[in-house]
């Protein structure tokens, strides 16, 4: 074998050059990616994104308890799980109380208030109006949940 000649070592040395240039450039836009990323999850929940997301899971539940037939019932229930799942991946919370919860204010909002003679009743939702939606991340309401709100009667 042949010792190789200058102009095969020049063009070597020029290939090793190119190569370790594409791999610094390759580096340098992961390390960008990596801080992007980073300061994405300092900067917390997109806020506008999960307020449009939580309208749209309205609109969808909506949709559902109005829906014509059962196959259109069951659409729209995915499609506001979907969006549940949505808001919940990008650091929101979907407040949903049930019948007979206790009122809760800091997530809550008394739309209605129900008369109840049953001292167990008292303060707790009959049933709820509006989902509300809280960041996860830092335990804030952003809207409240609206729900009717039972209230004992004296007497």
């Amino acid at each position: 074998m042949a010792d190789p000649s200058l102009q095969d070592l020049v063009d070597a040395v020029s290939d090793l050059g190119r190569i370790v240039s594409r791999q610094g450039a390759t580096l340098d836009r992961l390390v960008d990616d990596s801080r992007a990323a980073a300061a994405r999850a300092r900067a917390g929940a997109d806020v506008p994104l999960l307020v449009d997301l939580l309208a749209l899971h309205r609109d969808a539940s909506a949709c559902a308890a109005s829906a014509r037939s059962r196959r259109e019932r069951e659409a729209f229930t995915a499609m506001a799980g979907g969006l549940q799942r949505l808001v919940e991946g990008r650091g929101g919370r979907l407040v949903m109380p049930v019948d007979g919860d206790a009122f809760d204010a800091l997530t809550m909002e008394a739309a209605e208030i129900e008369d109840t003679d049953v001292a167990d009743h008292d303060r707790t939702v009959a049933r709820v109006l509006e989902p509300g939606l809280v960041l996860t991340e830092v335990g804030r309401s952003v809207r409240p949940a609206r729900v009717v709100v039972r209230r004992l009667t004296a007497g």
